[in-house]
């Protein structure tokens, strides 16, 4: 007994050496998924880690939110994947030391066609990330609101999972899909893949239906809920059109708070 507790605290340990990679994942549009990329990647990295972050959604609002001009961006992950091109030529640096990211592209939506041809296609973005996975103590994936091949890619190439649920009406509609398409890949793809932790996003505890829905979470999921709850602040909206995680745009704000300490918990979860 003693013996598998101190294997299973061993391989915990080696994962978090190697740089764990985390995927942030909900087929619902609009949960707060990229808002809880950019800034928990920001509030890690202000937490002295090194962060990089994959934009596995073809809209590459976790790029723009983080100052990358997709304009300007020569390879992206669609050339990485479709045309093998060097994961390291992908990497942009950001505005906060210690945080990279490898942007996304409009051009990502025909990739899961492309794919359908190639050898071990559920595993592309894992074998891409492999080589560089040393480099980081953290890899954060922004999956696209679906639950197609570059999710199944992402989830296959992620050690654990944050799943974003959104304090509103039909909280937890599809849910349900998304833990059985995660059972799917734990079985069939990815034995190690583990729900890091299910997050309560845009909460507002003056709301009888927000209160209602965190505590039909914390029933449903009870210790895989995260203590950290992202509430509902004006300046967590703004800072993305401005290109800037919330902790540059307003240090001070609820948005910037709420992050860190989800980044605090992540990280004494994990050492």
């Amino acid at each position: 007994m003693v013996f598998c507790v101190l294997i299973r605290t061993f391989a915990a340990y080696i994962i978090f050496i190697m740089g764990k990679i985390i995927a942030l994942a909900n087929q619902k549009g609009g949960v707060g998924k990229t808002t809880t990329t950019i800034n928990l990647a920001a509030s890690l990295a202000t937490l002295e880690k090194s962060v990089l972050v994959v934009d596995a959604d073809p809209q590459a609002n976790a790029s723009s939110g983080l100052g990358v001009n997709i304009q300007e961006v020569d390879c992206s992950l669609y050339e990485c994947i479709i045309d093998k091109a060097d994961v390291r030529d992908a990497i942009y640096t950001t505005d906060i030391e210690g945080l990279d990211i490898i942007p996304s592209h409009i051009d990502l939506v025909g990739a899961e066609i492309e794919m359908l041809n190639l050898d071990n296609r559920e595993r592309v973005i894992s074998k891409l990330l492999e080589p560089i996975r040393d480099d980081y103590d953290f890899i954060l994936i922004d999956c696209s609101p679906s639950l197609g091949l570059i999710t199944v890619n992402s989830l296959t190439a992620a050690d654990s999972v944050i799943i974003p649920v959104q304090c509103e009406y039909f909280a937890l509609e599809g849910i349900s899909k998304l833990l059985n398409t995660i059972k799917i890949i734990k079985t069939k793809l990815n034995p190690k893949l583990e729900i890091e932790g299910f997050l309560l996003t845009m909460y507002d505890s003056r709301l009888r239906l927000a209160n209602q829905i965190y505590d039909e979470v914390k029933r449903h999921f009870q210790e895989l809920v995260f203590k950290a709850v992202i509430q509902r602040n004006v300046k967590l909206s703004e800072s993305p059109s401005h290109g800037l995680p919330v902790i540059l745009y307003d240090a001070d704000s609820t948005g910037s708070k709420n992050h860190l300490a989800l980044a605090k918990e992540i990280i004494n979860k994990n050492s």
